[in-house]
């Protein structure tokens, strides 16, 4: 698995989609659907169930960990070429989460501490991207061609 910090692509769109949502457990539910059926309207199903995953868990620490009362994350869902890439952005840059390769696996009882993993087993790519201040980006890739 290939993994990255930054992976700066400006390049024109084949899809996209982007929402704002409340940093709520609501709000996460939402993009994991939006997710879903976005990918099921673009004719991805079949990675749908993954990016679904993928989201449901950059949505949940963005509503834990990068939750600003009175601001909201951002979804984002990209198809270019052969590349689904996912990004949440919230409005906590001075909480960073540690990236590609240094996830650290939590206590074998804990309760917390794994989105992240499941991040990394999914994605072909992931990293996170700081500012603009105050917020920071953690995105995913997923390649549709295999």
């Amino acid at each position: 698995m290939n993994q990255e910090i930054v992976r700066s692509q400006h390049l024109h769109a084949d899809r996209a989609f982007t929402v704002l949502l409340s940093p709520t457990r609501r709000g996460a539910r939402l993009a994991r659907l939006l997710t879903a059926a976005h990918l099921g309207a673009w004719g991805l199903p079949s990675e749908a169930e993954t990016a679904a995953h993928i989201v449901a868990e950059l949505a949940a620490n963005a509503t834990v960990h990068g939750r600003v009362k009175g601001r909201d994350f951002q979804l984002g869902l990209t198809v270019c070429g052969g590349t689904l890439r996912i990004e949440v952005t919230d409005t906590r840059g001075d909480s960073v989460p540690p990236g590609p390769g240094a996830v650290k696996p939590p206590e074998d009882y804990a309760e917390t501490g794994r989105g992240l993993l499941i991040v990394e087993a999914l994605a072909d790519h992931w990293g996170i991207v700081p500012g603009p201040v105050p917020r920071k980006t953690v995105w995913a890739e997923i390649d549709l061609v295999r």
